[in-house]
């Protein structure tokens, strides 16, 4: 081997990669996430307003605002997973400290006309923190092999062999360009000593088998992801004679997504010539997305508010590039020139998120506080992958409609003030996406906050916490028992607001 390539400029796979149901749930979620004060009322504020991250549920909430306002939040995250496989339990924790928003909207009022007041806001917040680790280990009766397999079945042998004076990172390369991801990864996991054709003579061969003999083996998998989903939002709103309050918001959001595998195979039974075998994965994926927002609300007594807003589908726009290595005790003497500094360019792609209503009532007690509730229904089943003529993305999209179903969210949120103290509490809970409620469970979670009022600026603080159960399985191919993981996000967090 002459030489190593480190960089693959203009390469474009085919679509045939990895993308799947995952991936449309991870761009739809969005948490509670914004101000303290919102986080304190677990993000009840569709028929409030009047708070910088109320106007990402809706809209109208700044014509609410009587000044002008700036805010911005600090908060602590804490992330806690508990991963459970073949009855083996792992836990991992991460704690990080991150600005996840900054905003503000200045208010114009007239007395000449019915529309009394116009607000125009801009805020920037993090929708999705993807700081995370997981570490899963377990004695399983199923093997990495099983993966190569899945992939390798059917795919003829003889496109996959390196030609005379061909490098075989250039051939792991070429194949995925021209043949694509299936391919490819049987591609890997011949030169990686895990498979072998039946009959290797025959370049027509589409059966495979296993080079792994084993009854049960020991599997140490870890996953680190890094990024964010961030949204801006330019707001405009208005209020209509003293009742009623309407707006709409513009939203583009910026995506940086890592994530980082690592697995590692062993106990393969004395006899078997593979006693070890590792196979890392590399993911980065970047883009942008774009959707609007639009609101009302009505005042329909001094006490009584509704609110109703509509958010619409997101659509991603997504590059995504690939690295990948393979180690076995029977793979090719050169497998190590496939590392993660041979790099797989795919051609850009769309992620359309499913639209979100949500209806809202607040009850307001004067000067002393208020309760507020939001409910929010999704179809997750309409999400989809484009472009939708790709046979990959079509059976992508063929599985979220079969296997996700309608979430409901319910937000519930309260507020006690005491002179300039203001005490908050809330609760949170989230339908699982799939129509079996079991793949992901359902979310419950709870908040508490408190403020203080100084008159021309307040200062908050809020607790917030949630908890869900969701399987993981280690790859999209093989190994089909999944772990399950019991994540649990924590949120310190510390805003500060000044009216001018």
């Amino acid at each position: 081997m002459k030489k190593q390539i480190t960089f693959l400029l203009g390469l474009v796979c085919t679509f045939a990669t990895a993308q799947n149901i995952n991936d449309a749930l991870q761009y739809s979620k969005d948490n509670t996430q914004g101000t303290a004060r919102f986080q304190g009322m677990s993000g009840a504020f569709g028929a409030l307003g009047g708070d910088m991250s109320s106007l990402s549920i809706n809209p109208a909430g700044a014509a609410v605002f009587n000044n002008h306002q700036f805010t911005a939040t600090l908060s602590n995250y804490y992330k806690k997973n508990n991963a459970t496989y073949f009855n083996r339990n792992n836990e991992v924790d991460e704690n990080y400290l991150e600005i996840n928003q900054i905003g503000g909207v200045m208010v114009f009022k007239s007395n000449k006309s019915n529309w009394s007041k116009l607000a125009i806001a801009a805020n920037y917040g993090i929708v999705q923190n993807f700081d995370d680790n997981i570490s899963i280990f377990g004695v399983s009766n199923q093997g990495i092999d099983t993966y190569f397999l899945e992939y390798a079945q059917g795919t003829p042998f003889g496109p996959l062999l390196i030609q005379d004076g061909e490098y075989i990172e250039e051939a792991y390369l070429d194949i995925g360009e021209k043949l694509g991801f299936v391919d490819q990864q049987t591609f890997l996991g011949y030169y990686g000593g895990l498979i072998d054709p039946v009959d290797e003579t025959n370049d027509d061969n589409v059966d495979y088998i296993s080079n792994a003999d084993y009854n049960t083996v020991t599997q140490s998998f870890s996953q680190n992801t890094t990024g964010y989903n961030s949204k801006f939002s330019l707001n405009l709103a208005s209020q209509y004679q003293e009742n009623l309050y309407v707006g709409a918001s513009l939203n583009m959001h910026s995506i940086l997504y890592d994530k980082y595998t690592e697995f590692t195979e062993t106990g393969y039974d004395t006899s078997s010539q593979i006693q070890r075998t590792t196979f890392d994965n590399y993911l980065h994926t970047e883009g942008s997305a774009f959707s609007f927002t639009l609101g009302a609300i009505a005042k329909l007594s001094d006490n009584i508010r509704v609110g109703g807003s509509y958010q619409s589908p997101t659509w991603y726009q997504l590059t995504d590039d690939t690295s990948q290595r393979i180690s076995s005790d029977l793979a090719d003497e050169n497998i190590n020139f496939i590392n993660f500094n041979v790099v797989n360019l795919y051609e850009k792609y769309t992620i359309k998120t499913p639209s979100k209503v949500t209806g809202s009532l607040a009850v307001i007690f004067g000067k002393d506080g208020l309760l507020s509730f939001d409910y929010g229904f999704q179809d997750m089943s309409e999400a989809e992958l484009r472009p939708t003529n790709d046979a990959s993305f079509a059976a992508t999209n063929n599985s979220i409609a079969n296997q996700l179903g309608t979430i409901s969210t319910y937000r519930l949120g309260g507020e006690y003030r005491i002179n300039e103290v203001s005490l908050r509490g809330g609760y949170r809970y989230e339908q699982s996406p799939y129509a079996n409620g079991n793949t992901i469970g359902d979310l419950n979670g709870y908040s508490f906050g408190v403020g203080y009022n100084f008159g021309p600026s307040r200062l908050d603080l809020a607790f917030n916490k949630t908890e869900q159960d969701a399987d993981k399985q280690l790859f999209n191919a093989g190994l089909a028992t999944p772990a399950r993981i019991n994540h649990i996000n924590t949120n310190i967090t510390i805003g500060y607001t000044v009216n001018f």
